[in-house]
């Protein structure tokens, strides 16, 4: 008899990876076979707390049923059509995404840094055939220490070096002013401006969040000086903030909003540019596509993930365990922690440097049956899955005091 072939172990894995996989990550090392809500569990049956939630994709947590019941349902049905031809799904997508948002139509894709790059073209031929810019002169003004994606394009108007080098010759058009900074921004906008382009909040930059009118300031400003205000909001949407949009606690509503990641529940790529119909409309047959957006698992997906937003209960549980969160993390500062940054249940925690960087921080925690993920230096984020429970959360904060406090 043949033996049974044996199980690879999550070293066995770790080590499997090496030689065939491009080593553009450094994986913490645990290897996930299985999740549920906020739990993982590795190879060996070890079970981990994820406070990452996939950078927000997993707002959720892991294989929600109603999330995985809607794809089931549509995986009997149908998954691709392209664009060549309708789907049953679509429309229903885009009519509740747009109501959810509070803007006009949909142009759906996949990941987002397509959303990225899908917004910077509209924004383009919108000054070209609305604004008036001369061909070829538009510009954007973007913020330092920005994440957007990773594409050529996008890395062109990136401050982090270690996504640039290598990459150029870079693209020109973009003009980027400090975040935060209005002043700035009013002196980088001109008449050849087509978008403002900005996070609401910073999160790879370290969950960054700008002053109270900074947001409010860039809509009267891009109003005032004719052009799109762009709000990428594909980490802090849908939830994340205690609000549906990150924003919405200011009250403002940008001309093209960004959206991805929890878009698509933690099971496709779902992103989305959500704009004014004037600003779409530029778009016409031809101009601009994706075989995959907008598929019908996507949009199923993607509709029942609105369904879910519509009720208000994720942004109300964001919102409420942010304060326990946000009290959780002030009792650290002094004990290890020099410092942290929190909207709803999302985080940037800067550790004293004297106890570790960010990478060490998370293998600590690793060890403590918690995952996180380290920004720069010793900062590292939190961005557990609505779905915790406040219990959850008082492990995870307190496992994060054991590692930083000693």
């Amino acid at each position: 008899m043949t033996a049974p072939a044996r199980t690879r172990t999550s070293a066995d894995l770790i080590r499997a990876e090496e030689p065939v996989l491009a080593h553009n990550y450094h994986p913490l090392p645990v290897v996930v076979a299985r999740a549920e809500g906020t739990w993982v569990e590795d190879v060996e049956g070890r079970r981990y707390l994820d406070m990452l939630a996939g950078y927000s994709a997993l707002n959720f947590g892991h294989r929600h049923p109603a999330l995985v019941e809607a794809a089931h349902r549509q995986l009997d049905r149908l998954t691709l059509t392209s664009r060549a031809f309708h789907n049953d799904r679509l429309a229903e997508f885009a009519e509740r995404l747009a109501a959810l948002t509070g803007l006009d139509m949909v142009l759906p894709m996949n990941t987002g840094a397509e959303a990225v790059e899908s917004a910077i073209k509209v924004a383009r031929k919108w000054a070209y055939e609305v604004k008036g810019v001369p061909a070829d002169r538009a510009t954007i003004v973007v913020a330092a220490d920005n994440f957007h994606g990773r594409t050529t394009t996008i890395v062109s108007f990136s401050t982090d070096e270690t996504a640039r080098a290598g990459f150029g010759p870079f693209m020109p058009g973009f003009r980027i002013v400090p975040y935060n900074d209005l002043a700035a921004l009013e002196a980088a906008v001109d008449e050849t401006t087509a978008a403002v382009l900005i996070e609401p909040i910073q999160g790879e930059a370290g969950v960054v969040i700008p002053d109270d009118g900074y947001l409010t300031g860039v809509r009267e400003l891009t109003r005032r000086r004719g052009c799109l205000f762009v709000a990428d909001e594909i980490q802090s949407g849908l939830g994340r903030t205690g609000r549906t949009l990150a924003v919405e606690h200011e009250g403002v509503v940008p001309d093209v909003l960004l959206l991805g990641k929890a878009l698509g529940g933690g099971i496709v790529p779902v992103s989305a540019v959500v704009a004014r119909r004037d600003v779409l409309a530029v778009l016409r047959p031809g101009s601009h596509g994706s075989t995959f957006g907008g598929n019908p698992l996507a949009a199923a997906v993607g509709t029942a993930v609105v369904s879910l937003l519509e009720t208000g209960e994720f942004q109300a549980r964001a919102a409420s365990l942010g304060g326990v969160l946000r009290d959780g993390l002030t009792g650290l500062v002094g004990r290890g922690v020099v410092g942290f940054r929190a909207r709803g249940l999302w985080a940037g925690v800067d550790v004293d440097p004297a106890v570790g960087t960010g990478r060490e921080i998370g293998e600590r925690l690793l060890a403590e049956g918690v995952l996180v993920k380290d920004t720069h230096g010793s900062t590292i984020r939190l961005a557990p899955p609505l779905t915790i429970t406040e219990e959850e959360l008082g492990m995870a904060l307190g496992a994060l005091g054991r590692v930083v406090g000693g």
